[in-house]
């Protein structure tokens, strides 16, 4: 199952709606991405599974040291987007 790393005040689904997700985060000033991407220790030798498994990895490093709770982990088709 693929996870993604949100903040808990961004209301765009970051799975299908991206951009406006994406926008949001960056109008914040949060950087969650380029967070993610310093944390990740991916390769291009990896297979994708072992890819996503890195990123997941990543993605629960990050929420294990968010002293100010701001990041949660999500996965696709979460009930939280669903209205």
């Amino acid at each position: 199952m693929i996870a993604m790393l949100t903040t808990i005040d961004n209301p765009f689904d970051p799975f299908t709606q991206f951009d406006a997700w994406y926008a949001f985060d960056e109008q914040k000033g949060y950087g969650t991405c380029e967070y993610l991407d310093r944390i990740t220790k991916s390769s291009y030798d990896l297979t994708p599974q072992e890819q996503e498994e890195d990123i997941e990895s990543a993605i629960d490093e990050i929420i294990r040291v968010n002293g100010l709770g701001l990041y949660k982990k999500v996965y696709e088709n979460d009930e939280l987007y669903k209205k």
